[in-house]
């Protein structure tokens, strides 16, 4: 039962650091990003292929992931601002267009990556500490840094002006603020966690699947809404 709920608990922490950039669209610019469906499920593809096939060192994969996931929410965004799509239906093509681009990724529906090694299992293999825990400690830890990154962050004049465009567009463009530019950033910013969240997910349970963001978005505006 104990080893149960360890579980629960590591893989609860890692889905927490995609709420993070969920609160990002959804209480700072005021958008329900139907995105992270899909860039959740990005990250953790492109952070598989590359260890799978490219041999590359698993910390650099999750980094790649979440920039995958950045390019993502940057195309939702200019597919709002440039094309002046509306936001929730922006994140639904670019959701839609991203199954079958990690699809594409992968080759296949499903890539298993226990047997070229994780962040988990080199830090488990360090310090002798199982996974589960390990999983925890470090996502604890990753979140704790991220929030203190976004706090610094939207403190600053080009986070003050992500909240102001969420908060007021309409006085923020009267102010001079570039809004457009705005949104894509903050769409960028927010589907980077998400895709971290998923690369990290992946490499977690040993394997990415082209389905593993389904729901992400629910998850994630019911933890923030909570």
């Amino acid at each position: 039962m104990l080893i149960a709920l360890q579980g629960a608990v590591s893989q609860g922490v890692l889905w927490g650091i995609m709420v993070l950039g969920v609160f990002i669209t959804f209480r700072l610019l005021d958008i329900p990003d139907m995105t992270c469906d899909g860039s959740f499920a990005l990250g953790g593809c492109v952070c598989a292929v590359l260890i799978v096939n490219n041999n590359v060192d698993p910390l650099l994969a999750v980094l790649a992931g979440m920039c995958a996931g950045a390019i993502a929410g940057a195309v939702t965004g200019i597919l709002t601002t440039v094309f002046e799509i509306p936001a929730i239906l922006a994140g639904i093509l670019t959701q839609i267009s991203l199954w079958s681009i990690n699809l594409r990724i992968m080759g296949k529906s499903n890539t298993p990556i226990l047997a070229k090694g994780t962040v988990f299992s080199a830090v488990s293999n360090m310090t002798g500490l199982p996974q589960s825990t390990v999983a925890i400690i470090l996502g604890i830890l990753l979140a704790v840094a991220i929030v203190a990154i976004l706090y610094w962050f939207f403190g600053t004049e080009l986070g003050c002006g992500i909240r102001a465009t969420g908060s007021n567009p309409a006085m923020s463009r009267a102010q001079g603020i570039n809004t457009s530019f705005n949104v894509v950033l903050g769409l960028a910013v927010s589907n980077g966690l998400v895709a971290l969240s998923g690369a990290l997910l992946s490499q977690y349970q040993g394997f990415a699947d082209v389905s593993m963001g389904r729901g992400a978005i629910v998850i994630g505006l019911a933890a923030v809404i909570i």
